[in-house]
């Protein structure tokens, strides 16, 4: 029904920036919460951040909390995540998400999962 693509993963130096984008096709998103998730090698996906469908909530994780800003244009369908003060740590597989509800989203109310773009940062 909806299909999330995402764009923007490479290679990055410790403490450098990158920026993510996630592109909506099919049936509009508009009002559904939306996020940025990760999975790093051997670890459990993990919810980053989090973006109601006006883009009046936005939660982090606290560990990209001063780091990572989410935004979302609901008419062009795009969800973006800037990324800065990046840390090896962050290397990971990052998926751009639709979730259930409105407001909030995580790893339990996803709807839709775009297939994922990699992030490497390298020390």
């Amino acid at each position: 029904q909806v299909q999330l693509v995402e764009s923007g993963g490479g290679l990055v130096q410790a403490g450098g920036s990158l920026s993510l984008s996630c592109a909506a096709s099919g049936r509009t998103f508009g009002m559904n919460a939306m996020g940025w998730f990760r999975q790093a090698p051997g670890k459990e996906r993990e919810i980053v951040a989090s973006i109601s469908w006006t883009g009046g909530s936005i939660v982090y994780t606290d560990s990209v909390k001063g780091r990572f800003t989410i935004s979302r244009d609901n008419a062009k369908d795009t969800v973006d995540l800037q990324m800065s003060s990046l840390r090896p740590e962050d290397t990971a597989v990052s998926y751009c998400a639709a979730g259930i509800g409105r407001v909030y989203i995580n790893t339990g109310t996803v709807a839709y999962w775009g297939k994922g773009t990699l992030v490497t940062v390298s020390s």
